[in-house]
């Protein structure tokens, strides 16, 4: 069983950044391949980002060129760097395996002027 503890979501004006941080507990933390996912009211979960074991990144295209997803294997958490940010980018983001597990409690992240 994974457990996944989101933070540093906030309040943010458009044009600003964010960084997403994801504890992950699980005794093999290097080998599992670790997604971005968000939220937005009324729409369907998606994918934003993945990295899998060895760095290679991928991302949605609505992100791409704003975010980066990295990882560090010591201390079991990945992360998300969010610039540029648009309202669109507003919603609740979740980190998880990819494929996902069970979630976490998920961490707010509002794009607002």
């Amino acid at each position: 069983q994974v457990q996944l503890v989101e933070s540093g979501g906030g309040v943010v004006q458009p044009g600003g950044s964010l960084r997403l941080s994801c504890v992950v507990s699980r005794s093999v933390f290097s080998t599992l391949i670790m997604g971005w996912y968000r939220q937005a009211p009324g729409k369907q979960r998606e994918l934003v980002a993945h990295i899998r074991e060895y760095g290679f990144t991928n991302y949605a295209d609505s992100v791409k060129g704003r975010f980066t997803i990295s990882r560090d294997n010591a201390l079991k958490t990945v992360y998300l760097q969010m610039n540029s940010l648009k309202p669109e980018d507003t919603a609740i983001y979740y980190c998880n395996t990819s494929p996902p597990g069970a979630w976490g409690q998920g961490t707010q992240v509002t794009v607002s002027s």
